[in-house]
């Protein structure tokens, strides 16, 4: 493995980076390097499991042990490789359509096993590598190849879903906001257990501007709320806004009058029920400002601590297998 003269660890491999120019990829690319080194993991300790799709190239592109799996299978291979080599860091790299088509019910198992790795998924609300599909996250009336008359169904919303499967972390973050996302990739690796990271990821081949509510500098205060810990929800340009809890559920509030930050609802990503956080995952522009940052971060047994009484010796495991690849035609099951 390659390293700086400082010793650090030099995780981007030489391979040729082959995105669309101006995809949001390259910015997330640039922060796992980044944080990739701060994490105390070697390179030959850290895998990248991706399925299929644009994203799914970032094995190529990191210098550690990688595996490009087939479609919407990747959750599944990391959660063999981290039940049999639970040394190791495992990430899974996924975009909306490998990962809430064909893989949907592979996600989900993962995160409410609690797998320990560490899910990315990058979310373009478009199928880009097969030039432009609408995917399971395109919002209706949205026109491409597949859909000439406008997407007619509506998304799913991988937060939401990620909350439902009872994830112990969930997260969202936004490609090109970089000081964000770094602070996210960094929470999800200290995280034991299944952790969840939905990024908005622009695709500037076939459906730019899908998220500019959140990346435009000129608007992105106002339509987005960056929620921390222990932290009123507070938004906007000016900081003049904030999201109160009503009976009917969350809503904006202007403040300075008759509300004020003492009357908003307080983020509590250490909740024992998701309750909240789902209510939050729910507020979806333009009726309302969309949440970045970590909707949820609870302990719980990995999916390794409960089966660990049930793990075979590896010797043991691998003369088993043998044992059947070369005894001849037929098994006996005992």
């Amino acid at each position: 493995m390659n390293a700086t003269a400082n010793t650090v660890p030099n995780f981007a491999s030489d391979q040729e980076v082959r995105w669309c120019p101006g995809c949001g990829d390259f910015a997330i690319l640039a922060q796992m390097k980044k944080v990739l080194p701060t994490l105390g993991v070697k390179p030959e300790n850290t895998v990248v499991v991706s399925g299929i799709g644009c994203s799914s190239r970032f094995p190529y592109y990191l210098e550690t042990y990688g595996m490009h799996g087939i479609h919407g299978r990747a959750p599944a291979i990391a959660t063999g490789l981290k039940r049999t080599r639970p040394d190791l860091q495992v990430w899974v790299v996924t975009g909306d359509g490998d990962a809430l088509s064909i893989g949907c019910t592979h996600l989900l198992h993962a995160l409410r096993r609690n797998v320990d790795i560490k899910i990315l998924l990058f979310n373009n609300r478009i199928y880009g590598l097969t030039k432009g599909q609408f995917s399971p996250t395109s919002l209706p009336g949205l026109v491409t190849s597949s859909t000439p008359m406008g997407t007619a169904h509506e998304p799913l919303h991988p937060l939401s879903i990620a909350l439902a499967s009872n994830a112990t972390f969930v997260a969202r973050s936004v490609d090109t906001n970089a000081k964000h996302l770094g602070e996210v990739l960094r929470r999800a690796a200290a995280h034991r257990g299944s952790a969840f990271v939905e990024i908005y990821q622009n695709c500037h081949i076939f459906n730019d501007g899908a998220f500019d509510f959140a990346k435009n500098p000129a608007i992105r205060d106002d339509h987005i709320v960056a929620i921390a810990h222990g932290e009123p929800l507070v938004f906007g340009k000016n900081r003049d806004k904030g999201i109160r809890l009503d009976v009917a559920g969350p809503e904006v509030v202007t403040l300075g009058g008759e509300y004020n930050e003492p009357d908003l609802l307080v983020h509590d990503e250490k909740a024992d029920t998701n309750t909240i956080a789902q209510m939050i995952a729910g507020m979806r522009h333009p009726l309302m400002p969309e949440a970045i940052g970590v909707l949820r971060d609870v302990d719980r047994p990995t999916h390794n601590d409960l089966m660990r009484d049930k793990t075979p010796d590896p010797k043991s495991r691998e003369t088993a297998v043998n044992r059947l690849l070369h005894g001849g035609e037929t098994w006996t099951v005992a």
